[in-house]
């Protein structure tokens, strides 16, 4: 090496490379960590049986499969398709709309497909934040909301969730807040992760407070349809397309959740917007997947009755495992989770789920990863097979450290 190229060399010794400043406002995401050591747990043999993540193991409707497959042969199917998405998407979405929630949507102007309601977060908090701006964000709750807020560079206003207030939003302690920079507000029901239920009356306090405050209540609705029979939108509520984003995903509704298809609805100024940031990031999704998801979002009532007859007998196994954790929970929980408050004699959740996953090679989720007011509780996902729920619950069972 000549001496000029060692001299630069030997310079730039003492520069080291950083990451940009918002990388040290996150960190990354849990179950992105803990499925990693899951892993090599399974390829030492330990054999653990995962309850935590929220992912469908049941197939979408055989007709939706058919749509895809079908389409996907047709030599005209592969190329880039409208930022907006297919037509047949978005009449599907606004007749599902129509059809479960008694909303109704055009859907040339209100509907914006989205490659999965994560994706939704990002371009909402991109299109409506500037830095410095207040984002009203539950605790406990997805924890994505939080994230995406800092890597925009907004202020996050955590609002608490309680269980003695049946994980609703408290409006009097949100009136006596600061409130002037507020912009968004981020709101998950039926709520995850803790199964509130939805009600028109929430609903209509979130309107009347984003009206009187001027602040964009943004509902995450993905978990409407999952043992629950009154599925609900709070774009139902009177005036609430002026101050409301909805985002709905087919990931839970229609066991889709790899194919990454969602969307979000409002008035076509907040669509529009969202667009305009959605347009300069992805190039669209793919055309048989679109038509296929339109097929899904036709099922009959049937399918669905049948999709939560098998949630509903998960859920009395999850049960089962709870009650031997000494955990206690709400029967009326809906979603495709059950959330239990742990015994006193734990520190955290952190420690309980520890020590199910190393003696009973069980994974269940510590709620400290929703937020503080989640620190007591622990949640299993009820996406696993019955045998398996059921060879969980008799680990945990024969499991002296878990249970004494």
């Amino acid at each position: 090496m000549d001496v000029y190229r060692q001299q630069n060399y030997n310079m730039n010794e003492t520069k080291k490379i950083e990451p940009a400043r918002r990388l040290h406002s996150i960190s990354e995401y849990y179950f992105s960590k803990k499925l990693k050591e899951i892993a090599e747990m399974n390829v030492k043999g330990l054999d653990v049986i995962s309850l935590g993540v929220g992912s469908p193991d049941l197939p979408p409707s055989e007709e939706a499969i058919e749509t895809l497959c079908e389409s996907a042969r047709e030599a005209g199917s592969h190329g880039y398709q409208p930022y907006v998405g297919i037509p047949e998407l978005r009449k599907a979405f606004a007749g599902w709309y129509k059809q479960w929630y008694d909303v109704d949507l055009n859907p040339d102007m209100e509907i914006q497909p989205l490659i999965g309601s994560k994706e939704g977060i990002l371009h909402i908090s991109m299109a409506f934040l500037n830095p410095g701006d207040g984002v009203l964000a539950p605790n406990p709750g997805y924890p994505t909301y939080t994230s995406v807020g800092n890597l925009v560079e907004a202020r996050i206003i955590p609002y608490e969730l309680k269980e003695e207030n049946d994980w609703l939003p408290d409006f009097n302690a949100l009136e006596q807040l600061d409130l002037s920079n507020v912009k968004l507000m981020w709101v998950n029901y039926p709520h995850m992760p803790t199964g509130a239920p939805a009600t028109l009356e929430l609903y209509q306090k979130l309107v009347d407070f984003g009206h009187k405050h001027k602040i964009i209540i943004c509902n995450d609705n993905p978990y409407s349809f999952i043992l629950n029979e009154n599925p609900k939108s709070i774009l139902s509520i009177d005036g609430a397309k002026d101050v409301c984003i909805e985002m709905n995903s087919l990931s839970k509704s229609q066991n889709m959740p790899g194919w990454r298809i969602a969307m979000l609805a409002s008035n076509a100024q907040f669509v529009q917007w969202v667009l305009k940031v959605k347009s300069n990031i992805d190039s669209g999704q793919f055309k048989p997947m679109m038509l296929a998801a339109a097929k899904a979002l036709q099922a009959p009532k049937e399918w669905y009755l049948s999709m939560n007859d098998v949630y509903r007998r998960r859920r009395k196994i999850a049960e089962k495992i709870m009650n031997t954790l000494g955990c206690r929970f709400d029967p009326k929980q809906s979603g495709m989770f059950l959330w239990g408050k742990i015994p006193d004699k734990y520190r955290d959740s952190g420690e309980l789920a520890d020590r199910i996953l190393y003696d009973a090679r069980v994974f269940i989720t510590p709620g400290f990863i929703f937020g503080s007011n989640g620190n007591n509780y622990i949640r299993i996902s009820l996406c696993c097979k019955d045998e398996k729920l059921r060879e969980a619950f008799e680990r945990i069972n024969l499991c002296h450290e878990c249970t004494n």
